[in-house]
């Protein structure tokens, strides 16, 4: 077999180690950002976007990484160079969307009140390209039911997408459903749609646990469990249906041996992630389920650790304040 030269040997083994780092860097970030580390997430992104400028996907992930970081400002930049790069991809707008919201969302009035209009205008944009982007679409849906007309709200706006939702997608349709009757604080039926999105089977994990959050809001352990079921199924690595399942437990009353265990092995596991329940509610549940084990001193301790990671979270302070912590 004839042999290579020794420079042309050197220039070969350089572009392949050139080309396995490109492949490694995208695997390490995405990596990080599943831990939860963001910023050496958005670093090596940033080195990766210095190599390819004209890569929408980096930006894309720069965008999350930023949002998680709670980097609004360079969340927007991240997300409108994405857009810019390809103006025809849903999800970037959809993304630049959740960018121009969590801004406006940490902004004076002044300032709110454009970035809230082109947050409607990314949401728009996205479901007008891909009907099929559900994450868009509740987007849409979330903000009209939410927003005041004067940033272009309005529960009746939402209607029509709901019922286009509801044709697409039964489970996504009485999600959305759902979303404005809570809202409106119509929870009954509220209550109604949410089971009816439960009962489609959602396709994604995040939705079957959005809805998990609106049981725990109404304490309906039944629910609960049924969310840890579907979860676990479309995602069984994904801890919170482990924390799902605990709540289940504890809101029916059921001195389940695992409920502990459930709940600490959320907290080793889940990433610090906006779409994760907070370390600070679990943390709580965990008082909850010792106070139903008679062990006052083991709860009044998951509630002090709840209050140090939110100083302000209420559940705890209420909690605690009556075993007389």
């Amino acid at each position: 077999m004839k042999r290579c030269s020794p420079a042309f040997c050197a220039l070969s083994l350089a572009m392949f180690a050139m080309r396995a780092h490109a492949h490694q860097a995208p695997d390490t970030a995405r990596q990080a950002y599943e831990k939860g580390d963001y910023n050496q997430a958005i670093s090596i992104w940033k080195e990766a976007t210095a190599k390819d400028p004209d890569n929408g996907d980096i930006q894309l992930w720069l965008t999350k990484s930023h949002l998680e970081a709670k980097q609004y400002d360079e969340a927007v930049k991240s997300g409108e160079k994405a857009v810019s790069i390809d103006a025809k991809n849903s999800v970037y707008h959809q993304w630049l969307g959740e960018a121009y919201g969590q801004k406006a969302d940490h902004a004076s009035m002044l300032s709110a009140y454009p970035l809230a209009r082109k947050t409607q205008k990314e949401f728009e944009t996205a479901v007008q390209l891909d009907e099929h982007n559900y994450d868009a679409a509740q987007d849409l849906v979330e903000y009209d039911c939410t927003a005041p007309g004067m940033v272009g709200g309005g529960a009746d706006k939402a209607q029509p997408l709901i019922q286009k939702l509801l044709t697409l997608d039964a489970a996504e349709g009485h999600f959305a459903a759902g979303v404005c009757k809570a809202v409106k604080k119509d929870l009954p039926a509220a209550d109604i749609e949410y089971a009816k999105a439960l009962e489609g089977k959602p396709k994604s994990a995040d939705r079957v646990y959005d809805i998990g959050d609106y049981f725990v809001q109404r304490g309906q352990s039944d629910k609960l469990l049924e969310v840890a079921a579907q979860g676990e199924k479309l995602a069984p690595r994904d801890p919170r249906g482990k924390y799902y399942r605990a709540l289940g437990w504890i809101l029916e009353g059921e001195k389940h041996a695992d409920t502990e265990k459930l709940l600490k092995e959320y907290l080793q596991e889940a990433p610090v992630r906006s779409t994760f329940p907070p370390a600070f509610h679990a943390h709580y549940w965990l008082g909850r389920f010792y106070e139903s084990q008679n062990d006052p001193e083991r709860a009044k301790n998951e509630y002090r650790e709840a209050l140090k990671l939110n100083p302000k979270f209420k559940r705890a302070q209420e909690a605690l304040k009556q075993l007389g912590g």
